[in-house]
């Protein structure tokens, strides 16, 4: 009694001014901290989708340390398989470096002689202007070099620290649901089962409907490209394919470097457009039937609330935010779908509800009324 008369109620601005606070708060955490966070998000992603291979070989009389670091060693080798086989194609692109410079200087001359003669500009202040830009892009090109390496670097040791977090995440998988009741002890652990279970299962099926989304996405990418006579196309079907990770304009953006090489490689600029249109022509495919019928019915988030969430972590952690805003977005939604307090929010973030039909002729559905209770008192009468 006394701790409930000791509760002070806040006005509405007071409380509306402590939420900004606190999710002022919270962004600017998650920003200073993003390099633990997002090793973090990445590892549990990793965990969810090894769970069920490292439980299958557990149950297989697996000891549990030796099925992670079995599952964690698969993993890592798929990875380095990758790695290399991008490493080889990009190797292959330095042999075409001379050729690809020789035709974009080609262009270059055509659009001189084309802003020359028929738009008046003058050659001398085109070549001062395209010197003046080039000097300044030498300028920053060690800087870029320089942030390249650091990122690759950055890149395989968060890699490393991504699987050793897995590792724990697998190994202490009790423990740490042993800690989630000690925290809420004041919920049913029914009910924190019931959240636990519906983010493994949203995560587990995302990230393995992704997979398959981006095998067939890479796939019809690539048979498009081979029809085509593009180079690459195996590489540049996949690298398009991956960038379906970031919703709405990854595979947009994935048409514009192979565009731009077949524009510059190949005499016919024809294919050049052609790129373009197989990239939208599955990313139509995609948007439309692939990735709603594979992950939609999993991860059920209305568009304006995915473009609305994808701004806001591409700012607070850049690239790493857009791919990982949808996974966590979903898990936001679970939790809000279990808890009352919290389930208009999940409402706002789902799909939006049909709007039902309006009743045109009210004359007819009174007429309609006592047929329907005279049915309904029938039945209840054979019963």
């Amino acid at each position: 009694m006394n701790r409930h008369l000791s509760e002070v109620v806040l006005p509405a601005y007071a409380k509306l001014v402590c939420v900004l606070l606190s999710l002022v708060i919270i962004v600017y955490g998650l920003h200073a901290l993003e390099g633990l966070l997002v090793p973090l998000v990445f590892a549990i992603l990793f965990s969810v989708l090894l769970f069920p291979l490292a439980r299958r070989l557990e149950n297989w009389k697996v000891p549990r340390v030796i099925s992670i670091v079995i599952c964690l060693l698969l993993t890592l080798t798929v990875l380095t398989g990758l790695f290399y086989a991008i490493s080889i194609q990009i190797s292959s692109f330095v042999e075409v470096v001379p050729k690809f410079t020789q035709r974009g200087r080609e262009y270059i001359k055509s659009l001189q002689t084309f802003a020359d003669e028929r738009l008046n500009i003058d050659r001398q202040r085109q070549i001062d202007e395209v010197g003046k830009y080039l000097d300044q892009a030498i300028s920053e090109a060690g800087n870029i070099i320089t942030s390249t390496l650091l990122t690759t670097t950055n890149i395989i040791s968060n890699l490393l620290l991504i699987l050793l977090f897995a590792f724990f995440f697998l190994l202490y998988r009790d423990f740490f649901r042993s800690f989630f009741y000690k925290v809420f002890n004041d919920t049913r652990r029914s009910v924190i089962d019931t959240i636990m279970s519906g983010i493994y299962n949203v995560v587990k099926d995302y990230m393995a409907g992704l997979v398959l989304v981006i095998l067939i996405i890479g796939t019809l990418m690539t048979v498009g490209l081979l029809i085509l006579g593009v180079d690459y196309a195996v590489f540049f079907g996949f690298f398009g394919a991956c960038l379906v990770l970031i919703p709405y304009f990854g595979l947009s953006l994935g048409s514009l470097i192979p565009a731009a090489y077949t524009l510059v490689t190949q005499d016919n600029p024809l294919k050049a457009l052609g790129v373009i249109g197989v990239f939208l022509f599955v990313q139509a495919l995609e948007g439309n039937f692939i990735t709603p019928y594979i992950i939609g019915s999993k991860v059920s988030i209305n568009p304006l609330a995915v473009i609305i969430v994808l701004i806001i972590w591409e700012n607070v952690w850049g690239l790493a935010g857009l791919v990982l805003a949808l996974p966590m977005t979903a898990i936001l939604k679970v939790i809000f779908d279990a808890l009352d307090e919290f389930k208009p929010y999940g409402f706002l973030l789902g799909e939006a509800e049909k709007p039902r039909p309006p009743i045109k002729n009210l004359q007819e559905l009174a007429e309609q009324l006592p047929k329907r209770v005279k049915k309904v008192g029938k039945i209840e009468e054979k019963t």
